[in-house]
């Protein structure tokens, strides 16, 4: 990878693209993943997420940057660091949503309406509601349940409620393990990266975790066994994935508390083993589940 190409790659975080691939979890569950139609739908969907969520990253990073440089790793970022100037990052910020809008006004103008939505509550996360505990974190949460709808909405597939409650509670699991890796990280010097940092504390967070772990197995547990499983799919048979989940979210809590990792749930996806067998499991199971049996 080229210099050049290194420094977009970072400039436009494309690593965290990984999480917009809840965009495709509308395509895997409304049976449509061998419909070509629907294929080229959800990606153009996720090309679009993909577009908009990097111009929110610029903002965040334009509007953190003397945060981001007390980060011992965020401080490398090409903003906060220096090697590429605000005024660029706002034209390129400019050009991404402009892409992305329009490409969402061809495609669906609900997707369309979810993206702006995405963006003023991007925006209004940035500067203000992510120094207001625990709601930030749902906020971040929230994101993740919008990626769900918009992939529904462009295979044209009717969203079921359990599966926005596992995505909504699955991410606020990964958001609370990330504040508590940041914590550690900080130490004293928290309130120059994230103040509202203080306002939690490690306990806390610890709680917060054990309770919307346990919550969000019981939901994927009832998700799998409920009545509209059953009649969407003619069987409870994804109760058979449950493992794969338990074993995600116990990896995870193992390397919060064991290996003092969390702070990037991204990274950890991308770079653990056992947590990327985990998924491709989960994923070639559920379509094993759905689509041969």
């Amino acid at each position: 990878m080229s210099v050049r190409t290194g420094l977009l790659f970072g400039l436009l975080r494309c690593d965290q693209w990984v999480k917009n691939a809840f965009v495709f979890s509308g395509l895997l569950f409304s049976g449509r993943l061998t419909d070509p139609n629907a294929i080229v739908s959800a990606t153009a969907a996720f090309g679009l997420f993909c577009t908009v969520a990097s111009a929110g990253y610029l903002h965040n990073d334009i509007n953190d940057a003397d945060a981001d440089r007390a980060h011992p790793d965020k401080r490398n970022r090409p903003i906060a660091s220096g090697r590429i100037q605000p005024r660029t990052a706002r034209a390129l910020q400019i050009i991404l949503l402009a892409i992305g809008f329009g490409g969402a006004l061809l495609l669906d103008t609900r997707i369309l309406a979810l993206l702006v939505f995405y963006v003023v509550l991007n925006l209004a996360y940035t500067h203000t509601l992510k120094h207001i505990v625990v709601l930030d974190v749902m906020i971040i949460a929230s994101g993740f349940v919008m990626r769900v709808l918009v992939g529904c909405f462009a295979v044209g597939a009717q969203a079921s409620a359990w599966l926005l409650l596992c995505t909504f509670m699955i991410a606020l699991f990964l958001g609370f393990g990330k504040r508590r890796n940041e914590l550690i990280v900080m130490g004293k010097d928290h309130d120059t990266h994230r103040p509202v940092l203080g306002h939690y504390g490690v306990k806390f967070l610890d709680q917060m975790i054990a309770v919307v772990s346990a919550v969000t197995i019981v939901c994927y547990i009832m998700y799998t066994l409920s009545p509209e499983t059953e009649a969407r799919h003619g069987n409870t048979n994804l109760v058979y994935t449950v493992p794969f989940v338990l074993h995600g979210l116990f990896r995870y809590d193992y390397l919060i508390y064991q290996q003092t990792d969390g702070g990037n749930p991204t990274g950890i996806i991308l770079r653990d083993v056992p947590t990327i067998l985990t998924v491709a499991g989960w994923v070639l199971t559920c379509v094993a589940i759905l689509y041969w049996t």
